[in-house]
């Protein structure tokens, strides 16, 4: 049984009272027991239901298809929830990207309630395949305004019975593109939660920023070992065990791993690695594993106090993926207001009572550090001392 917290209960309500919306809600505000307290309202109900989730990536797709039916969703253990997936992922559930085998899989469930889990990049093969949608999830609905998926997403807009837009930072347009600012398609914002209520409550932590200066080394040839230095020293300084490292890019990554004594470093000071991109792989202590190993293996090690860890990426993780125990976040790169905003809520999560705050880290030893810095600061100060959301806005 889920204890829903005042936040989540008013997100509910203005749910209740409005078939359409965006619902606003730190990143670690709970945004997808929201959802899922919804989904069992709406099977209570007398008629059968079609829902929707939809979320920008496979994994976190498969994510939130774990969370959801870790909970009882119809008053009878999910017997009667008929469960599929839209994406070219693995699942362990009935899988296609195929309009026709949609409808067939629908009709063939006719006397269930159910639930498909999609990504942005497939949401229009359910369109295509012509069923109705009694009320479809948008997570993570920044990415719903992307060019490629906006079609189908103001199709749903306009034709499921029940549209939510969640996220902790919108993003808005100044132009012809869309943004969520366009109500035609969104809605106006139905639930807004601001950070610093979350805190205070104690349901997430407040970010405490350290920015560590390093004398610039201007020569390319030395950029790895620099790197190692930078990120080894920072680590030392902080004292922390379990740290998610944003890279520039894959090639950074592979030079600390492959050009430099990161690795060995890292395990004279007790440190175990992981490392995963789109181009790499998963990776675990040099050794190649599978998505599903490696995220099992990430929220083992997070749970484990004992555990000392670094986890470096250049973007997969920075998005809706749920890991435990993670202490601090260490940037490498820049990113736009929404990159650090979410990354931020990787690390703000309530821990053991030790836990205090959520570590950033950005070390600055060269104009990219730099500029990050100040964006990491103007997030912070939005959305933890303001309690506005981290909007970015599109111009063209």
């Amino acid at each position: 049984m889920i204890e829903l917290r005042p936040h989540q209960l008013s997100a509910l309500d203005a749910m209740s009272a409005s078939d359409r919306g965006q619902i606003i809600v730190p990143t670690g505000g709970g945004k997808t027991i929201c959802m899922i307290e919804d989904v069992k309202r709406q099977f209570k109900e007398d008629d059968l239901k079609t829902i929707v989730v939809v979320a920008p990536r496979i994994l976190l797709a498969n994510q939130l298809c774990s969370e959801f039916l870790e909970q009882n969703l119809d008053g009878n253990y999910n017997v009667g929830v008929a469960v599929a997936h839209v994406h070219s992922g693995e699942t362990h559930y009935y899988s296609t990207t195929k309009a026709s085998r949609i409808s067939v899989w629908s009709a063939k469930n006719v006397a269930n309630n159910q639930i498909i889990f999609t990504t942005y990049h497939s949401l229009h093969r359910i369109q295509e395949s012509g069923i109705h949608v009694d009320t479809i999830y948008f997570d993570e609905a920044h990415n719903a305004v992307q060019k490629n998926f906006i079609e189908a997403v103001e199709y749903y807009s306009m034709y499921a019975s029940r549209c939510y837009f969640f996220t902790a930072t919108p993003k808005h347009s100044i132009g012809s593109r869309v943004g969520m600012n366009d109500t035609d398609i969104f809605g106006g914002v139905i639930c807004n939660v601001p950070a610093p209520k979350l805190v205070k409550q104690g349901y997430i932590l407040p970010p405490k920023v350290v920015i560590k200066k390093i004398d610039l080394v201007d020569d390319s040839r030395f950029k790895h070992e620099q790197d190692c230095d930078c990120v080894l020293d920072t680590i030392d300084d902080q004292d922390v065990d379990k740290i998610l490292i944003c890279a520039r890019s894959t090639k950074q990554i592979v030079n600390l791993v492959s050009q430099t004594s990161f690795i060995n470093d890292l395990s004279c000071r007790g440190y175990s690695w992981m490392m995963i991109t789109s181009k790499t792989g998963a990776v675990i202590d040099g050794k190649k594993v599978n998505r599903e190993e490696f995220f099992n293996t990430l929220n083992t090690w997070g749970k484990d106090s004992s555990k000392r860890f670094v986890v470096m990426h250049h973007s997969i993780l920075s998005e809706g993926i749920n890991v435990k125990g993670l202490e601090a976040a260490m940037f490498l790169r820049n990113m736009d207001y929404i990159g650090i905003s979410q990354t931020i809520g990787r690390v703000i999560r309530k821990g053991d009572e030790s836990k205090t705050f959520g570590l950033i880290c950005v070390p600055v030893y060269d104009k990219v550090g730099i500029s990050t810095s100040r964006k990491v600061q103007t997030v912070v100060d939005t959305v933890f001392n303001q309690g506005e959301p981290a909007i970015s806005v599109v111009r063209n």
